[in-house]
């Protein structure tokens, strides 16, 4: 399939900025994770509508493409503000995506 190795990033990233928020939930101090799990909640959304935008091939692709790779440069930033694994583990997954979402652009 056409873009696949996208398609998995972005898919990966979904996984990983959802177990991020998730694990953010339980950190005994949830307040001072708010921004992080709502950007990881943003992230996995835009990434999850951009996964299947192009798998169709849709003429709004490269514009998703390049938001999401917004996001994801955003989401990273935020995950490796904090020093849990599954942050760390999230901004690296994310700057895979961005990367892969930067070389679709390209």
């Amino acid at each position: 399939m056409k873009n696949q190795s996208l398609i998995n990033a972005l898919n990966e990233c979904v996984a990983a900025c959802n177990n991020c928020a998730s694990a953010c939930l339980a950190e005994d101090d949830v307040r001072m994770m708010a921004r992080c799990i709502q950007t990881d909640i943003v992230c996995a959304e835009i990434c999850s509508a951009t996964a299947k935008v192009v798998t169709f091939e849709s003429s709004v692709s490269k514009e998703m493409v390049d938001l999401c790779r917004k996001i994801c440069g955003e989401c990273a930033a935020e995950c490796e503000k904090h020093d849990m694994e599954h942050c760390r583990y999230c901004a690296e997954i994310c700057r895979k995506c961005e990367e892969a979402c930067g070389a679709y652009a390209a």
